[in-house]
């Protein structure tokens, strides 16, 4: 098997295919352009710097292009990086397909679709279940297809719906664990709770925000698409099933700080803030753990306020006895 981006270890040299997940153009202290770098293949994702970057090199060294890459795997104050020997673009007879060097969910659409059309037909609410049905028909293709976020958790292709999946598996054990839960008010907002990133992210090759992302968010975005939905479906803005399933989303992010207009005032939306960060938190901290051998921690995590987590030692198998020791 070919090597890839995250098998690279400390000053390794290699010469790669790989995607420019991120290209943007920056200025060094000396005056001079330099282009900053996202290297992304099927394994993973590392930064370096393209320095004193003429104007042709800004204008081909986009987000989105696979590039033939000759470097060196280096470390920057503790974190890993890429020091460029030498780059171009693929060439036609060449890997240069983007698709191809994108992580992708650990389930086929398929399988992803089964699992959310039967929790579908659980939401036995009628308010939840016609909303819901219109709002997955409206951006299916996008929902099974994107990232959950253009970095940290799930930013993998197909990594939105695995990650509303996981979700709605912890939210299956809540209900059957606790009395008085209203499971299609649950698994409504779980659905929906992140569906606005379709609006919100550009897509699963060189995922940036849209403008609609960056100025709106996509609790803002989801909001005022239920509200549409339940307009073309005669549903009453002052329902209270329908004002119930916007708090979902409205407050699913928990904290001001954090960008819910709302904190969470009703049992289920408490919970799919809780679930929605467990499963997050749990996706970061075993992404990074997986770049790290026994012993070592691993680098610091932004989203989980630059902590480091440790990977311990595998146990010692303990020997047993021999026989002339038991006598």
């Amino acid at each position: 098997m070919a090597k890839q981006l995250m098998d690279l270890q400390l000053d390794e040299e290699f010469e790669l295919y790989v995607l420019l997940k991120e290209a943007k153009k920056r200025v060094a202290k000396n005056g001079k352009n330099f282009i900053s770098l996202v290297f992304q293949d099927s394994s993973g994702q590392l930064p370096g710097k393209y320095w004193d970057a003429s104007a042709a090199d800004i204008q081909q060294f986009v987000s989105g292009r696979v590039v033939l890459l000759k470097g060196k795997r280096e470390n920057y104050m503790n974190s890993p990086q890429i020091r460029i020997m030498a780059m171009r673009l693929a060439k036609n007879d060449e890997p240069h397909d983007p698709l191809a060097f994108i992580k992708r969910a650990p389930m086929t659409r398929n399988q992803m679709e089964d699992i959310i059309n039967q929790t579908i037909f659980e939401i036995t609410n009628a308010t939840y279940n016609r909303i819901v049905r219109a709002l997955i028909a409206k951006h299916a293709d996008a929902f099974f297809t994107y990232p959950a976020a253009k970095s940290n958790h799930h930013d993998f292709a197909g990594g939105l719906a695995f990650h509303t999946i996981s979700i709605l598996r912890l939210a299956h054990s809540i209900v059957n664990q606790y009395q008085d839960i209203d499971a299609p008010l649950l698994y409504a907002g779980t659905i929906l709770h992140d569906l606005g990133k379709t609006i919100e992210l550009s897509g699963p090759v060189a995922t940036e925000y849209t403008l609609a992302g960056n100025l709106l968010g996509h609790l803002s975005i989801m909001d005022a698409e239920i509200v549409e939905a339940a307009d073309k479906l005669g549903i009453s803005r002052d329902s209270q099933d329908l004002i119930l399933l916007r708090h979902m989303i409205l407050a699913h992010h928990g904290l001001l700080e954090y960008g819910s207009p709302e904190r969470p005032q009703i049992l289920e939306a408490e919970i799919l803030h809780h679930l929605d960060e467990l499963d997050a938190t749990i996706m970061m901290i075993q992404s990074a753990l997986k770049n790290v051998a026994p012993g070592d921690y691993t680098d610091r995590i932004f989203g989980l306020d630059n902590r480091r987590f440790y990977k311990p030692k595998p146990p010692v198998p303990t020997q047993k006895p021999s026989q002339s020791q038991l006598f």
